[in-house]
């Protein structure tokens, strides 16, 4: 879980729950035994006493610091570099403390029930050895914002439901159709929003960690200089889709992602997590 500031302790369930309470709350019932949380070094304070305290007693929790020092051996920081690595190398500072099959997601999304039982089940068949990753595919329309547009991993699968494609949409808006992205350079590309979607919802296993050395590696010989570069695990993983070196389920869900990409969006999710609250879906105070 990438940890990033202030929105991920932003309060959204009744009794003051943050979205991150829910993913941790939602692993631990799909079978999920630790979490690993990806910070800055200089929110580690902040995190542990209004994050983590409330659940580190249920469950084990372990930390890694993403750093712009963390680098491969004789690579050093571009002078007047500020912004983080991205998220690849986000989870490939956590590699020496994750040696099982783990799931990845971003702190401030709300995934569902739903969808880490479908990850766990799924990484519960598999040995730490597989080069078989997964993905959670959302439904393209019940990931989209009425308050803007929003950036997108869409995805293309074979029959088998195997990813062979996955391209980053950056302006993507719901329309009367369905939804339709906006290129940069003012074409326009209409979706059905029944596409399979990334929400940086991923299983692996230790594997994909020798893949990532070099991923980064290669990504920094060539754009380390480009001072908003970011190397993105979803790029990441449909590279070595395309080199053959991994595969990677598309594991399809219904279930519905909430995220506050624009403030408008805060209200709404809070109005959703209170009706799942109504329905039973999660007690109305989460550690009780």
């Amino acid at each position: 879980s990438r940890y990033g500031g202030l929105k991920q302790i932003d309060p959204m369930g009744p009794s003051g729950e943050t979205i991150l309470d829910y993913s941790v709350f939602d692993a631990l019932r799909a079978g999920f035994g630790k979490v690993v949380f990806v910070i800055r070094p200089d929110f580690e304070k902040d995190f542990r006493e209004n994050v983590s305290a409330k659940f580190d007693k249920h469950v084990e929790v372990e930390y890694a610091f993403q750093t712009l020092d963390n680098l491969p051996p004789n690579r050093t920081v571009p002078e007047g570099r500020e912004k983080p690595w991205g998220t690849t190398h986000a989870i490939l500072c956590a590699k020496d403390v994750v040696k099982e099959n783990f799931a990845v997601i971003n702190a401030d999304d709300f995934y569902g029930r739903e969808s880490y039982q479908v990850l766990s089940d799924y990484l519960s068949m598999l040995k730490p050895t597989s080069s078989e990753f997964s993905m959670v595919g959302f439904t393209l329309r019940n990931t989209l914002s009425d308050h803007g547009t929003v950036a997108r991993g869409v995805c293309e699968t074979n029959t088998e439901g195997f990813l062979t494609a996955i391209e980053e949409m950056t302006k993507v808006a719901r329309n009367n159709n369905g939804a339709e992205n906006t290129y940069d350079d003012g074409r326009v590309v209409s979706l059905s929003g029944d596409e399979p979607v990334s929400m940086n919802m991923w299983g692996f296993t230790p594997r994909l960690f020798e893949h990532l050395d070099r991923v980064f590696h290669e990504f920094l010989a060539t754009s380390a200089t480009d001072m908003k570069s970011e190397c993105f695990i979803p790029m990441t993983v449909g590279q070595l889709v395309r080199e053959g070196h991994v595969s990677c389920r598309v594991l399809r869900t219904d279930s519905s992602w909430f995220g506050v990409t624009y403030r408008e969006d805060k209200p709404v999710v809070q109005a959703s997590i209170a009706t799942l609250v109504e329905k039973g879906e999660y007690p109305a105070n989460l550690w009780g």
